[in-house]
């Protein structure tokens, strides 16, 4: 028996549950600019937790937190080499994000030019608009 879906929350259709949600929790830790910020700074390649958390006026526990969100959605990987930790991303979770908002912008773009090939063919009903009439 499955759960009948929460109140206000869109029904999925069966077998993508799990892809939805993961892509949630991705768009959710994206939405944080301290979390962008450390996704572009790993773009460059790996890089301990001391050199991330450097530019951000936030103390450690708080970037530890951080990195914790991007971990738990996939998008970084962190190890320890002696005392030091060290991230770097993982691109599987941002390829899938990167896809769906490409398949959306698809969508979206023949959506847009099908309403203009729609507006190019009705024309302007409207005509120009009239001079309003001057006041006595």
């Amino acid at each position: 028996m499955t759960a009948a879906p929460r109140r206000n929350e869109p029904l999925r259709p069966i077998g993508t549950a799990g892809r939805l949600d993961a892509l949630d929790d991705v768009f959710g830790a994206l939405s944080d600019p301290i979390r962008r910020a450390i996704v572009a700074q790993l773009t460059h390649g790996p890089c301990s937790v001391t050199q991330l958390g450097a530019p951000f006026a936030v103390s450690a526990p708080a970037i530890s937190k951080h990195l914790a969100v991007l971990e738990r959605c996939g998008l970084i990987t962190r190890w320890k080499v002696g005392r030091v930790h060290y991230c770097r991303l993982l691109a599987e979770s941002l390829a899938q994000a990167g896809a769906w908002i490409d398949q959306h912008q698809a969508f979206w773009a023949g959506q847009l030019d099908a309403l203009a090939d729609y507006l190019d063919k009705e024309g302007d009903p409207c005509g120009p608009a009239p001079e309003p009439k001057p006041r006595p």
